[in-house]
């Protein structure tokens, strides 16, 4: 049996057994077999990986393993460039959209809450999200491992956390958001964007404590639903601040 010496960096330990996180570990296979097959088989989804070292060379995922491969694999890089190493995603996520599978409600609204265009609904299948994530360019957040290893997906993060206000923190560091915030501007229910309507437009629909007191209201442009800066902006506004306070930056894996 043909065997293959791996070694993965950074976060993408969190995949592997504890045996083998941090160390160089041998694998042995039967040939022919993709790289992409191996990382998988060891817990890894694709999508979490943008570089694969062969012998020190750039590999992709169709990259057929041979007997005695040194092979390193490394996480995606938000805000380094290695694009000269042969990164296996090459396009940049400045202006990123996102697609929640059904466990992620809290996340989409708090990421709506930000300004980020993320598709949510209770309902959606594992084939509707992945024709969503590849049909629309879009970033699928999960927390099925076996949902990110589906060929067709690309872009995608397994979200680790169990805690919505910690799913967000992930999510922000892991795709570097905080220069990309636009709070407020979109709907929380359904997505849509936001747009400053005129009190008297809204006069038959607002109740007699919120005409009386408030005077600047948005509206969804797709469901309709009106929004004002009552005392829960004020809360959320230190969410977001908190946010932003505990995105310390870290330095990238070295490439070795």
């Amino acid at each position: 049996m043909a065997k293959v010496d791996f070694r993965f960096y950074a976060e993408l330990n969190d995949f592997l057994h504890p045996g083998l996180r941090s160390v160089d570990f041998s694998l042995p296979f039967n040939p022919p077999v993709t790289v992409k097959h191996l990382v998988e088989s060891l817990g890894v989804p694709h999508t979490e990986v943008d570089l694969i070292l062969v012998n020190s060379e750039s590999a992709g995922f169709e990259y057929l393993v041979k007997d005695g491969d040194r092979i390193s694999v490394y996480p995606v890089f938000e805000t380094l460039d290695i694009s000269c190493a042969g990164c296996l995603h090459p396009q940049p996520l400045r202006d990123p959209l996102f697609v929640l599978d059904t466990h992620l409600g809290r996340l989409a609204a708090y990421l709506r809450m930000l300004g980020f265009d993320s598709l949510y609904q209770n309902d959606f299948s594992d084939e509707e999200l992945a024709r969503i994530s590849v049909d629309d360019g879009r970033i699928l957040l999960t927390r099925d491992r076996g949902l990110l290893k589906r060929k067709e997906i690309m872009r995608g993060y397994c979200v680790h956390s169990i805690e919505p206000e910690e799913q967000v923190q992930e999510v922000i560091h892991r795709f570097d958001l905080v220069n990309l915030f636009h709070p407020f501007t979109r709907c929380l229910r359904c997505n849509g964007l936001l747009r400053k309507t005129p009190k008297n437009e809204l006069i038959a629909s607002l109740q007699p404590g919120t005409e009386r007191f408030y005077n600047e209201f948005y509206r969804c442009d797709v469901c309709g639903h009106v929004y004002w800066k009552g005392a829960h902006v004020q809360r959320m506004q230190s969410m977001i601040q908190s946010w932003i306070q505990t995105d310390e930056p870290e330095n990238g894996p070295g490439i070795l």
